[in-house]
C-alpha cells in the first residue's frame, strides 16, 4: 500500500498564523462552531499528514492541516463534516473553509507527478507541487471540475429529479459535469436530455459556486423547456418530474448548495416567497 503522507512539509507556521484542520471532509470546530484558537498544541500532538500554506489572512499567513481519520477531536471540540457547516459558519471562514478543503485535496492526489512517475514535492512561493526528477520538472496545480446545474423550467413548474443516492423522498434540479470540449451552455443540453430525454432552450447563466467535494465550481443554469416526454436515464434518475411552484417535493435542506439557489430564483420570480 503507497504511503498518502506528504513529500514534505513547510515550517512550522509563524506566531501570527491561522490554521484549519480537516479530518477528511469534516472540519474540527469547538462547540460554537468556530475553529479551535489552540491549533498548534493540538497539531504538535497528533503529527498531520499534510500541512499547507493558503494564503495571507488577517494577522498572518493561513494554513490548512490534514490529521490522520483515527484522530480525535480535542476536549470541547468535534470533527463535523463541512457540508453540515456550510450554512452556518461566517462568509469569510466558509470561504477559507472550503477553498482548504479542496487545496488538501490537490496535496493528497499530486504526491506523484501524473507525466513521469516520480515524487512532488510543495513549492514554497505559489500553490503548486512540483516534479522532482529534474528531465520532466512539471508543475501541477490545483484542479477545477465544472459542473452545470440547471433549474428547467415549464411556466409555473420546475423539473425536479431523484438519484438513487438521495434519501427518500428528496428531490433536486439536473446536474452534470461539463465534457471536454464542451461549452457549459451545450453541457445544461447534454445533461438534461441524457437524464430525462427533454428538450431546453432559452439558457440564461444564473451564478456560480466552489463546490470542494472534491473540487467542483457549480455553474447554474435557467431553461426553459422545448419539448419531449420524460425517459430517466438508467441507473442515474430514479424518478423525475414537473412540479408547481406551489407543489414543490422536499429539496435538500442546504440553503448555500446552488440547488436551493435556483429553486429560490424560480420562486420569487412566481410569486412565491423564497427560502433562502
Amino acid at each position: 500500500m503507497r504511503d498518502d503522507r506528504p513529500t514534505s512539509l513547510p515550517l512550522v507556521p509563524d506566531a501570527g498564523a491561522d490554521c484549519l484542520i480537516f479530518r477528511g471532509n469534516q472540519l474540527l470546530v469547538d462547540a460554537a462552531g468556530a475553529p479551535p484558537s489552540a491549533w498548534r498544541d493540538y497539531l504538535t500532538a497528533v503529527a498531520p499528514l499534510r500541512l499547507i500554506p493558503t494564503g495571507g489572512g488577517q494577522g498572518g499567513t493561513c494554513f490548512v492541516a490534514e490529521v490522520a481519520r483515527e484522530a480525535e477531536a480535542p476536549r470541547g471540540h468535534e470533527f463535523r463534516h463541512l457540508k453540515g457547516l456550510l450554512d452556518t459558519l461566517p462568509r469569510a471562514l466558509r470561504e477559507r473553509a472550503m477553498r482548504s478543503l479542496e487545496l488538501l485535496e490537490f496535496d493528497r492526489a499530486h504526491q506523484y507527478c501524473g507525466a513521469c512517475g516520480s515524487m512532488t514535492i510543495l513549492k514554497p512561493d505559489r500553490i503548486a507541487r512540483v516534479c522532482t526528477n529534474d528531465a520532466c520538472a512539471r508543475e501541477h496545480f490545483p484542479r477545477v471540475s465544472p459542473v452545470v446545474i440547471m433549474a428547467v423550467e415549464r411556466g409555473p413548474e420546475i423539473l425536479l429529479g431523484r438519484s438513487p443516492h438521495f434519501a427518500p423522498g428528496l428531490y433536486s434540479t439536473l446536474a452534470g459535469f461539463v465534457d471536454a470540449g464542451e461549452s457549459a451552455e451545450e453541457a445544461v443540453q447534454r445533461e438534461v436530455f441524457e437524464e430525462t430525454g427533454l428538450h431546453v432552450r432559452n439558457l440564461s447563466y444564473v451564478a456560480s459556486q466552489p463546490w470542494p467535494f472534491p473540487h467542483a465550481l457549480m455553474l447554474g443554469y435557467r431553461a426553459e423547456y422545448a419539448g419531449g416526454e420524460i425517459v430517466c436515464a438508467v441507473d442515474e434518475i430514479e424518478d423525475a418530474r414537473f412540479f408547481h411552484v406551489d407543489h414543490l417535493p422536499p429539496v435538500f435542506p442546504m440553503k448555500y448548495a446552488m440547488a436551493s439557489v435556483l429553486l429560490d430564483d424560480f420562486c420569487r420570480r412566481h410569486g412565491r416567497p423564497g427560502f433562502l
